[in-house]
């Protein structure tokens, strides 16, 4: 296991992480199993930011006697309320929560405090200038966090924390589907864009936020590398074409200022996958070749995100409606915290007038008011 610095922490952390999210609904044993396994590969990095009693309980049971060798991104602002996860800036709610997140992993301290899921600007200044960051700050004062991380989905957010001077590790999403968008609205010319290790045909604004992480020693940590598994699919792709856990972590981990992908492993077998990155050759981690050689009707029908349907005329964010939906129906069921990440939105599906305005502007003909509705019915 190779390992990298976090930004300018001095943390040391495994550049294989272990996202612990689908370790909820599992058995005890089913969780002291992936644990050890990510032990004996060399894994250091947890992220817990999952409220249910169980799985925090569970993730503690597993690390006793083992917790000093690991370093844990511990979310504060998720909380569990009548029996579901929900995020919150309620302090009557965020401090036992984060309370019982130490209690239930049998530790007084976790290394990396998380400021949980800020993807709208402005609520990101109100916990920056309100009681939220006063309670994190006293964690920190105190030892009880080491030091202030934030996770987000959103590059403005993102790039707002990394610029804060406080905000030392921003949790973020990152994988081909979602960073390399055409930035043009010409499906003509959609495809004469470079795949390469460089930052050639990334969404400027993300392309811009990891070079900022870079520069102000911010380090980043790796949600949905996987983009929920849809990448293993060459149907479920955007590209039209499978890639490979290895693939999508090497495209991960070649991003500026990241240090570490947190792969959500469902059983040991799924840590092998991830782990085999380290012994694997420059020919199983090329993801550039599989991207360049995509079909180029790969795109049409599939939302890529790109956002040339705005704006909508009821408001909604469709590119982010329909990145939820897509990350949700690669699952038996809805996730909770894709459903949270939805209910977060200003305008939802169900707000749309399926007026098709916004259809003529998509350059990959994406029926968008189909998607809506099938969206709406989803998340209902």
């Amino acid at each position: 296991m190779r390992y990298r610095e976090l930004g300018r922490t001095g943390l040391e952390i495994s550049e294989i992480g272990f996202g612990a999210e689908w370790m909820e609904k599992k058995s005890a044993a089913e969780v002291r199993a992936v644990v050890e396994r990510c032990e004996e590969a060399g894994i250091n990095i947890l992220d817990c930011w999952m409220a249910g009693p169980e799985v925090r309980s569970n993730l503690g049971a597993a690390l006793a006697g083992t917790r000093d060798r690991w370093i844990i991104q511990g979310h504060i602002g998720s909380t569990w309320q009548d029996g579901q996860y929900v995020r919150t800036r309620d302090m009557n709610l965020v401090r036992p929560a984060f309370e019982d997140l130490l209690a239930r992993l049998g530790t007084d301290h976790v290394e990396l405090g998380m400021i949980h899921y800020v993807d709208d600007i402005n609520e990101y200044e109100g916990i920056m200038a309100g009681e939220f960051i006063e309670y994190v700050r006293a964690l920190k004062a105190a030892d009880v966090i080491g030091h202030i991380g934030l996770s987000t989905h959103a590059p403005e957010v993102a790039k707002r924390a990394a610029l804060s001077g406080e905000i030392e590790a921003v949790m973020f999403s990152v994988n081909p589907a979602f960073d390399l968008l055409p930035a043009t609205a010409s499906l003509d010319d959609a495809f004469t864009f470079a795949y390469d290790d460089a930052l050639e045909g990334m969404d400027p604004t993300r392309a811009e936020l990891y070079a900022l992480c870079e520069r102000e020693g911010v380090g980043l940590t790796v949600m949905k590398g996987y983009a929920g598994g849809r990448l293993f699919s060459a149907e479920a792709s955007p590209f039209g074409a499978a890639m490979t856990p290895v693939q999508c972590i090497h495209y991960a981990l070649t991003r500026p200022a990241a240090a570490s992908i947190l792969a959500g492993f469902d059983e040991p077998a799924h840590v092998d996958d991830a782990v085999a990155y380290e012994t694997a050759t420059e020919a199983q981690k090329d993801y550039a070749s599989v991207l360049a050689g995509a079909p180029k009707h790969a795109y049409f029908g599939q939302c890529t995100y790109c956002g040339h349907c705005a704006p909508c005329t009821a408001g909604i964010d469709i590119a982010a409606v329909n990145k939820f939906y897509d990350l949700a129906v690669m699952q038996s069921e809805v996730p909770a915290s894709i459903r949270e990440h939805y209910r977060a939105l200003d305008a939802a599906a169900d707000d749309c007038t399926a007026c098709a305005a916004c259809e003529p502007r998509c350059p990959f003909g994406v029926p968008i008011a189909e998607r809506m509705e099938k969206a709406a019915e989803l998340f209902a």
